[in-house]
């Protein structure tokens, strides 16, 4: 485990160590998964090497979990989805909830974190990305296409599941996220 990778030093001990067949954890600050590609990139890393050493990137957020006593539904208007450009065929008779405040939760409506993730694999088409130094939207792009859900979507799957509210998700993410 490399607590986090903030120079070139750093990432070329990680990489070494990964091209050696150990398993390496760290952390990277970026917003978000595909951005790391482009992160490493600009450290100085070749991308023949990230394809090399790198099998995922995860990008992670937490988010404040709906106090569970005083949980109460309530409708979110139509204005709200059609300034999220939210689709209405994920969210069909969608159930929204929020904390209301209560002892519990100190007045807050919420109680505890639960995380929020996009996760890219580099596949094939991935990875011939990275080796032609693409632009970090094409990447994504193309991770999309493949299934991976970006922090903002997977937070929305919170949400309806009942678990984090709308307002949450959105302070923690951005638009394109």
């Amino acid at each position: 485990m490399i607590g986090e990778i903030r120079d070139y030093e750093t990432v070329d001990i990680a990489i070494k160590s990964a091209l050696t067949g150990h398993l390496v954890l760290s952390t990277l600050h970026t917003t978000t998964a595909p951005g790391a590609i482009v992160r490493l990139v600009n450290m100085g890393v070749e991308p023949y090497l990230i394809n090399s050493s790198l099998v995922c990137v995860v990008s992670q957020r937490l988010v404040r979990k709906i106090c569970s006593y005083c949980r109460e539904e309530y409708v979110v208007k139509k204005e709200v989805f059609d300034s999220l450009k939210l689709d209405p065929g994920v969210f069909k008779n969608p159930k929204f909830f929020r904390g209301k405040g209560c002892p519990h939760c100190f007045n807050t409506g919420y109680s505890g974190r639960t995380g929020i993730a996009e996760v890219l694999l580099l596949t094939a088409p991935i990875r011939e990305l990275i080796l032609s130094r693409a632009q970090e939207h094409f990447i994504k792009q193309q991770a999309r296409k493949e299934g991976m859900k970006t922090l903002r979507e997977d937070g929305l799957l919170q949400v309806l599941n009942g678990l984090t509210t709308l307002e949450e998700v959105l302070r923690v993410t951005s638009p394109d996220e």
